[in-house]
């Protein structure tokens, strides 16, 4: 057991046998002495502490010291009655406070306890009550303000973890003082009621057993009572203040003396005017004219010291300022901060600040959140930090989208309007600016907010900038995401699972396949938008067919057939009949007849008359489908799905490309069309 335990342990342990065993006055001694000196360790901690959370444990030590005074309340009234006698402190403090003064002394206790009662008591306990009240309801709004901090690469994750843990401690650390001040409030009742008792009993005892006459009776027991009541009291107040003072604390960049001095005594021109307000008073009316012309003088010539020193600091600030600057301009560790490349960047002009800006009524940052939430759950995948950042080159409604320093995709908004799109069954048009969307390219036009209502009503699809600007970028991460996905990204994904999954990562990682290949397969399912939320039926698949072949484009093939549920689900929609374009079994002999194996992998030797022939054929056959408005998908066999894919890919972006083999066995399709050539 520590030493510390032992010490709590005992000081506890000799409260609860003070409350049973009689001590002696010599012991009673020592221990006030010991609760006095432990009320003022406490005050001047709460005094000097830089913030509330640096007494954490203050409730607790409330609650022991509370049990403690009580205790000793208890023995020393135990002493008073049996003995007439309480030890030298007792005896002290009633004999010195009320100066041998029965009345004095009475009257000293009673102003002591109403102070702490009425103002002390009072005061802490519904400080502490409004306090934790404000710390509950603003815990969401912290939340969401570490959320866009996170988000815009202010802070990191860590210190994100830290901001929550703190949060989570305030809230925690003000509601336990908001019970903890009923402690001390219960024991100045407490030690108000043994005084009574003390009072009354003393005298009846001293009068009726001891033989002293009432007077006698009184003068004794009296000075004992406001001896014993000053010895408990004033360490309650002690506690009670330094209560206060915690509750109160609002401020964690320096000791509560510098920031008192700081804050009282550093305009000028508010001691100009106290001091000019003292010498009037001391000239004109009849108070005491030395004194108060005094304190007059005393403040002008400290505001006039203060505002020389404060010309002094600000020459002394902007001189620092140009030689750290240009220090710092100098510095050749400059440059390399200048190598950084953020993942995503959202660039944009003056006129889009007020969308990106809380104070604004901005919610840029809050849609940026949801952005990350949104791709986590449809993809599976974790989005880096989405840099927000204004860019006076760009014009003042602009907007740019860059992925690795480079400029993806861009657009144009005007921030006070609103985007109306014709969904295609609109018969009535409205007026406005014509646009177009730049998420999807299409056709719309720029409305105001008057014709909103109007625009809904004849069925035009409304958005507002926000929506706009959340929608396009999520468009460009969607179809960026495998770019973004790094190795790092993926053994965190690893890691995720391998609690739960020992075995399985045991195995796969890195006796199968290393974690470079994992990404690689992993980058294959994203960039062709398929989910790897999935993470433990895509790493089976890869442990069963990794000891065959370590070949990348195989492997996602082979995970691709193991996700033919969740391809079929997003692709074929379960009660209907899905149209597909099939391809001609002479074209994918062709298609495999030109597949080439090296060791870098795969690749396809195609006549170059005959690749032009299936494109064209391919763009006929997706051409149908989007006349009927259907996605472009296109079933192949499972040994040439890749090959295809590889083959289309730069010249169609949005082709779909699925095998017999990833298809339910639920799932009805209809063939309108086949690539031939």
């Amino acid at each position: 057991m520590k030493k510390t335990d032992m010490a709590v342990g005992l000081y506890l342990l000799a409260a609860i046998i003070f409350l049973i065993v009689p001590i002696p006055s010599i012991l009673l001694d020592v221990l006030l002495a010991l609760n006095i000196s432990i009320a003022l360790i406490v005050l001047f901690n709460a005094l000097f502490s830089k913030e509330a959370l640096s007494l954490s444990a203050f409730p607790t030590i409330l609650l022991f010291t509370t049990v403690f005074r009580i205790s000793l309340n208890v023995s020393a009234m135990r002493l008073i009655l049996r003995d007439g006698f309480a030890g030298e402190v007792i005896q002290t403090f009633g004999g010195f406070v009320g100066g041998g003064d029965a009345i004095i002394g009475i009257i000293v206790f009673v102003i002591l306890i109403l102070v702490q009662f009425i103002v002390i008591n009072k005061g802490s306990e519904r400080v502490a009550e409004v306090t934790a009240r404000f710390t509950l309801d603003a815990m969401p709004g912290k939340q969401m303000a570490i959320d866009a901090d996170l988000n815009t690469g202010a802070i990191n994750d860590i210190q994100a973890k830290e901001r929550r843990e703190k949060i989570q401690q305030e809230a925690t650390f003000f509601g336990a003082m908001d019970g903890a001040t009923k402690y001390v409030k219960g024991d100045a009742i407490a030690g108000l009621i043994i005084v009574i008792i003390n009072f009354v009993g003393g005298i009846a005892i001293g009068a009726l057993r001891g033989g002293l006459s009432m007077n006698d009776a009184f003068d004794q027991y009296t000075i004992l009572t406001i001896g014993e009541g000053l010895v408990s009291q004033i360490p309650s107040l002690l506690i009670s203040l330094s209560t206060g003072i915690v509750v109160t604390k609002a401020t964690k960049d320096a000791d509560i003396g510098d920031t008192l001095l700081k804050q009282l005594f550093s305009i000028p021109k508010v001691l100009y005017i106290v001091g000019g307000a003292l010498m009037f008073l001391g000239i004109v009316t009849p108070l005491p004219d030395l004194v108060f012309c005094a304190y007059g003088v005393v403040f002008i010539i400290c505001g006039r010291s203060i505002a020389g020193r404060i010309e002094v600091e600000d020459i002394e600030s902007a001189a620092s300022m140009e030689e750290n600057s240009g220090d710092e301009i100098r510095k050749p560790e400059n440059v390399v901060s200048l190598l950084q490349v953020d993942s995503i960047e959202l660039e944009f002009g003056y006129g889009i600040i007020p969308l990106a800006d809380v104070n604004q009524g901005g919610d840029l940052l809050d849609r940026v959140v949801l952005i990350r939430r949104q791709i986590a759950l449809e993809l599976g995948c974790v989005v880096p930090i989405i840099r927000l950042r204004d860019n006076i080159q760009l014009n003042p409604n602009q907007y740019l989208i860059k992925i690795k320093g480079v400029p993806i995709s861009e657009g144009e908004i005007l921030f006070d309007h609103y985007m109306a799109m014709n969904p295609g069954y609109v018969e009535e048009e409205i007026t406005g600016i014509p646009t177009f969307e730049p998420s999807f390219h299409l056709p719309a036009i720029w409305i105001t907010e008057s014709q909103r209502e109007r625009a809904e009503s004849l069925g035009y699809t409304v958005v507002d900038p926000p929506s706009i600007i959340a929608t396009h970028l999520t468009e460009v991460i969607r179809s960026h995401i495998y770019e973004l996905l790094t190795r790092q990204d993926v053994q965190n994904l690893i890691n995720n699972i391998q609690e739960a999954n020992a075995t399985l990562i045991q195995e796969l990682v890195p006796k199968l396949l290393s974690v470079g290949e994992i990404q690689k397969v992993l980058q294959n399912l994203l960039k062709e938008g398929i989910s790897i939320r999935d993470l433990v039926t895509i790493f089976e698949t890869l442990a069963d067919y990794a000891a065959t072949t370590r070949d990348t484009d195989v492997l996602t093939e082979y995970v691709r057939q193991s996700l033919k549920r969740a391809i079929s689900n997003k692709y074929f929609p379960a009660a209907e009949v899905t149209n597909v374009v099939t391809l001609d079994p002479k074209v994918e002999q062709d298609i495999m007849n030109s597949v080439k194996q090296t060791e870098q992998g795969a690749y396809l030797t195609l006549d170059p008359e005959k690749t032009k022939s299936i494109m064209n054929s391919v763009e006929e056959e997706i051409q149908k489908l989007e006349n009927i408005g259907r996605n472009p998908i296109v079933i192949t066999s499972p040994i040439v799905r890749m090959y295809f894919k590889k083959l289309t890919q730069d010249y169609f972006k949005d082709l779909i490309v699925i095998s017999y083999n990833e298809i339910e066995s639920n799932v009805e399709l209809q063939s309108v069309g086949m690539v031939t050539v």
